[in-house]
């Protein structure tokens, strides 16, 4: 009964303050990119203090981020991890699914962020579109966050990773992190959300360059690290 009230609690508090922030976004990127990205990075880590002292939610990093730009691989179990590494990488841009980006308001305060979408359809014109974003936030030197297995999995599911994950790896000539965590065991796809621990795994980085299937085979083991 308790866990179930704090996720209400949670809901009312959070997603209550995240409409009227969402509808700001338009006047804080009339200031610029840069503030636009401290705007939303700003909201991130309101929904990670509002997880951790609603519901008790913290976390825990286990190695090191990359010493520059990188592109992070992680595992996706819940929403939580997209607001945890946007704070913890510092508006990294994020590859996220074409319905997200058609949220009213919120997608378009997401592609002024800075974000990589990604079409299901997945035909040549769409990945060539995903390949130009992704060199331009190179150029701007960030880092880039991808979910590559496409979608959040229950706990113990390792799916395996999508062709994406493959085309930005060889088109960024960037080191990749695998990033292990595990959410899902407290923030659930239904049910209510619960106190404890989540843990972020940041792997040793790997090379650019690796032949596909040992890129993939390496970020396979790597963002699977915390799964029994």
């Amino acid at each position: 009964m308790a866990e179930r009230l704090r996720s209400i609690a949670f809901a009312l508090f959070f997603y209550g303050l995240s409409v009227p922030i969402v509808l700001g976004a338009p006047v804080a990127a009339l200031f610029g990119a840069r503030i636009l990205r401290g705007y939303c990075v700003a909201w991130a880590r309101f929904g990670v203090w509002s997880a951790r002292h609603i519901v008790g939610i913290r976390i825990h990093v286990d190695g090191r981020r990359a010493a520059g730009p990188a592109l992070y691989a992680a595992k996706h179990q819940a929403m939580f991890e997209t607001m945890a590494l946007a704070a913890l990488l510092d508006a990294p841009v994020i590859v996220m699914k074409r319905e997200l980006a058609r949220i009213p308001v919120w997608g378009w305060a997401a592609q002024r962020y800075g974000v990589i979408v990604v079409d299901r359809a997945a035909n040549a014109k769409a990945l060539r579109k995903m390949m130009r974003e992704a060199r331009e936030a190179l150029g701007e030197g960030r880092s880039v966050v991808i979910f590559p297995e496409g979608t959040r999995v229950a706990p113990g599911e390792t799916p395996p990773l999508r062709s994406g994950f493959a085309g930005l790896y060889r088109a960024l000539s960037l080191p990749v992190v695998p990033v292990a965590l595990d959410s899902g065991r407290l923030w659930p796809r239904r049910g209510p959300k619960r106190g404890g621990i989540v843990t972020f795994r940041f792997g040793t980085p790997l090379p650019p360059g690796l032949p596909r299937a040992d890129a993939e085979a390496a970020v396979h083991r790597g963002i699977n690290a915390l799964e029994s």
